[in-house]
């Protein structure tokens, strides 16, 4: 297999996992086929959009993440978590709960990324009034997005907006500011809290930059719990940080379905869910769309609320922050973040570098040889069924041809040659079963039971 492109956050524990294709099928870059009865995923294709987490039956598919306890790796320890964090809890925990458990459990500092939409937004602003734009303008707040477009829709990659997130700006901030207060920056730990493998990946392996200020991810699944029992125990009754909790409307709802894309400039579009997405960019990329300013992609349904690390249903989190909102307006007790102070200087660190296209379509670095596998793929898939059953491991026919031109499969995995092959006489039927064990492991044929008996 060719050198990884990017760092991994989804991870495939073979102990448990029994080959049943429901990942494979589910992956919208076709990055998962089964081999010894195994589940694999092909680094060059996988995005950590995290849709074969969410089909695995048996939770073989698991999340690569940073340990809880590496936060005491620092005497600083900064947790940035998206408002969606909030919106996990029951209405009646308070937000100056959280705040004050996250203290309690070894946070030094506790801070809302969304505090850092202001800076962002304006930065959106002035990057849309540009001269020759690629329009319209994609989002690059989902890091599963870029890495699709990256992977899937390679001539797209110039609409990418060249900024930073807020947990970008976020970070940049935090850091900043601890260290003008006269910490070595190497005792600052920061950590995001996700509700998505895609963040992992960005944070271990950024795009459009060399390294992210961000120090680990904590999964927002695992950190609920750990708060939650704490509150539900009688802790965090007392706000550690009192007011500072509070957010404006357009940040506490910026990461869910719309949020952006309402706070921008001209005509714009919400895509959310990957499959979505796709069938969008799609059309952008057939030029079938026109007229359209920005994007704002999302591979989740309703934004980071439908994210594989999040606890509740995104519907239940949607409407609690919503509620949030509207309590919010009611108190209008806004305290500033001091982020402000440092605007000037964190608008010099939004700026991405060049978002680079990684086509998984491209089958030889040498492009001549590529077109040559090209072509041998459009013959050898014209010799397949084209019903895309998948009992060669497999996804579709198309990525089974591409597959075999690679060397990583020959003609023989697919179940229908294997019949015209054994009926003329080129295979038997132990040579049959040999490849159907390679693929699909002993279990699929019972340990042999059914090759004895036949």
């Amino acid at each position: 297999m060719d050198k990884p492109f990017f760092f991994h956050a989804l991870k495939v524990n073979e102990q448990t996992c029994y080959g049943c294709s429901h990942c494979m099928n589910a992956c919208p870059t076709e990055a998962i086929r089964v081999w010894n009865g195994l589940a694999t995923i092909d680094e060059n294709k996988c995005i950590d959009c995290g849709e074969c987490q969410r089909v695995c039956p048996v939770n073989a598919i698991y999340v690569d993440e940073d340990a809880f306890d590496s936060i005491f790796n620092f005497k600083y320890r900064v947790a940035l978590f998206p408002a969606v964090f909030i919106g996990q809890f029951p209405e009646e925990v308070k937000a100056s709960q959280i705040y004050s458990v996250l203290h309690e459990i070894g946070f030094t500092h506790v801070f809302e990324v969304e505090r850092a939409v202001d800076i962002l937004n304006e930065a959106i602003l002035e990057y849309q009034s540009k001269e020759g734009l690629e329009l319209p303008v994609i989002s690059s707040f989902c890091p599963a997005i870029i890495r699709l477009v990256q992977v899937k829709f390679p001539s797209l990659v110039d609409n990418i907006l060249k900024l930073g997130t807020p947990s970008d700006i976020a970070a940049q901030f935090l850091k900043r500011k601890l260290i003008d207060q006269g910490i070595p920056e190497n005792e600052i730990g920061i950590f995001y809290v996700t509700p998505c493998a895609a963040k992992i990946a960005a944070i271990k392996s950024p795009v459009g930059e060399e390294k992210s200020v961000v120090d680990g991810a904590i999964n927002m699944n695992s950190l609920f719990n750990r708060v939650y029992r704490k509150i539900m125990d009688g802790s965090g009754k007392q706000a550690t940080e009192p007011g500072s909790t509070e957010l404006f409307d357009y940040e506490v709802l910026w990461t869910l379905t719309k949020g952006e894309s309402s706070r921008v400039s001209g005509r714009s579009l919400a895509i959310d869910g990957i499959y979505n997405v796709m069938e969008f960019l799609e059309k952008l990329e057939n030029q079938e769309i026109e007229g359209l300013d920005y994007i704002e992609c999302r591979a989740c349904h309703e934004g980071c609320a439908g994210g594989i690390l999040s606890t509740e249903n995104r519907f239940l989190v949607v409407e609690r922050l919503q509620k949030r909102v509207e309590r919010n307006r009611k108190k209008n007790q806004f305290i500033p973040s001091g982020i402000n102070k440092y605007k000037d200087y964190l608008l010099t660190k939004l700026p991405l570098g060049e978002v680079v296209p990684r086509s998984m379509m491209m089958l030889d670095v040498d492009m001549a040889a590529a077109m040559k596998k090209m072509q041998k793929a459009q013959k050898i898939e014209v010799q397949l069924p084209g019903i895309d059953c998948g009992a060669c491991g497999a996804p579709s026919c198309r990525a089974l041809s591409e597959d075999i031109v690679k060397g990583n499969a020959t003609l023989s995995h697919c179940v229908f040659v294997q019949k015209v092959l054994m009926k003329n006489g080129e295979i038997n039927m132990d040579t049959a079963f040999a490849i159907i064990d390679k693929i699909w492991g002993d279990r699929k044929t019972v340990k042999g039971t059914l090759k004895n008996n036949t």
